[in-house]
Parts: structure tokens; sequence; C-alpha cells
């Protein structure tokens, strides 16, 4: 939809996705990311951690089921979605504003670790798709051709 702010969110799990399934049966995972900027004091020649920001995600379907199977508290990770405001009263009666991400993507980060990426089986018509990623990539995103006969990319030493 145009007119919706996407927002990208780089930071640490705050605690496990919390996995629950609608009364229809779509599974939907709740998370929560910390993002805290990191600046260098020069007078104390110091690294000090700035004001935290705490964001509430969501993610639907399978996309949800493999979150909760993948990450977990602590995980350094990137979150991409739509950003949205939610304004309630609480208990007191103090109008509270909230935001919250509807997740797009989101994934563990390889700064400092790696992972294993597994596929799911596919739940199409029960043919296999062309591309082993799940279906027709862009011309822009095609894999390389195969090397000319006698080419290598490796040095000859």
């Amino acid at each position: 939809m145009a007119g919706e702010t996407t927002i990208t969110v780089i930071g640490n799990l705050v605690d496990d996705p919390e996995l629950r399934f609608t009364p229809a049966g779509a599974a939907v995972a709740k998370f929560r990311v910390a993002s805290t900027p990191r600046v260098f004091n020069k007078t104390t020649n110091e690294w000090e951690d700035g004001e935290g920001l705490f964001l509430t995600c969501s993610v639907w379907r399978q996309q949800a089921e493999n979150t909760a199977e993948t990450l977990k508290r602590g995980m350094r990770v990137i979150v991409q979605g739509r950003l949205k405001q939610r304004s309630y009263e609480d208990r007191e009666q103090v109008k509270r504003t909230v935001y919250e991400i509807d997740v797009e993507e989101v994934g563990p980060s390889l700064l400092r670790a790696s992972a294993a990426v597994t596929k799911n089986p596919s739940s199409g018509g029960g043919q296999a798709p062309a591309d082993p990623w799940g279906g027709a990539r862009p011309a822009s995103q095609q894999p390389p051709a195969a090397p000319a006969p006698g080419y290598s990319d490796q040095p000859p030493f």
C-alpha cells in the first residue's frame, strides 16, 4: 500500500518468539527487539549506550513457525517490515502510544554469528519448482552461467 512506513531494525531479541494460532489456524509469532545505539565519548574515551528502542514485532504463517523454531532470546536479528502506531488507554486511563512492526522479513544477523539455512519443503501443488529456492528469479538475480571451458576462478598458484 502507498504511504506505509517501511523500517529495518537491527537489534537483539528481548525474549523468545511466542508462537500462537488464530481460531482459523494461522500461525502468528510475536517477539520484541531492542536496538540500542552506541556512541564513542571522546571525553571518557569509552563507548556508551544510548537510549534503547524496544519494538514489538508480529510475523505470520510459515514464517512465524520458522521464526519460533530458529530465533531465541539474545540473538542479534535483522527485522524489516511496516511500522505501525497504536494508541490505547491504560488501567489508569492514561493515553499511551506504542510502535510495532508487521514483519515482512526476519533473520539472524551474521555480523558475529554464523547460521545454517535449511529450506522448508514446498507446500505447492506437488510439482518441484524450477528454482530450488522456490520459483523463477528475475534476470538480475539469476545464478551466473557456467564458466567457459578451461576457465578457473582459482589463482594459478
